[in-house]
């Protein structure tokens, strides 16, 4: 199953973020990446917003941290059985449920640093037979545990792109 080309072409930008990158490496250094970047930046700044329709360096990392729930439930969905459906979620909905222009960006950052050391330790365990698990998920179609971690990469450097133009570094 195939995507919408929007969708089709939200993957192949993800995957050309990590290409000749190890994914789990690109996970393993996203928290200590985002804990240098706000280091000793006024909140005030972290909640500016870059542009008009555009998330704060804080909604980013409340995303960050809501988007980690979710990735951990697809992986253990996925390992738990093969060929699991694996639903969307709609970010804006999430962003709005989250209040995430209220968040603490250290909260946050807590949070989602929780989550990723979990997901890391997870991922560190798998066989090979394990990442080659598989959902399906309702926008991106089939995919196994080491294409979602590929995904999950390029969508934290694409993030962390976003964070570092609204900081202006």
């Amino acid at each position: 199953m195939s995507g919408s080309p929007a969708v089709d072409a939200y993957k192949a930008r993800l995957l050309s973020y990590v290409e000749g990158k190890d994914p789990v490496v690109v996970q393993s250094q996203t928290v200590q990446t985002l804990t240098q970047l706000i280091e000793g930046v006024p909140d005030s700044k972290l909640r500016q917003h870059p542009a008009p329709g555009k998330w704060s360096v804080a909604e980013l990392l409340a995303h960050f941290a809501e988007g980690e729930v979710a990735i951990s439930w697809r992986y253990r969905q996925m390992l738990e059985r093969d060929g699991v459906t694996l639903s969307g979620y709609d970010q804006e909905l999430w962003h709005r449920l989250g209040d995430y222009p209220s968040r603490k960006p250290a909260e946050s950052l807590q949070q989602f640093r929780l989550l990723r050391a979990a997901n890391l330790r997870l991922l560190d365990r798998l066989t090979e037979e394990q990442w080659l698990r598989y959902g399906n998920h309702t926008e991106r179609g089939r995919m196994t545990v080491r294409e979602m971690v590929q995904q999950v990469a390029g969508h934290d450097l694409n993030h962390l792109e976003q964070v570092q133009k609204a900081l202006g570094r």
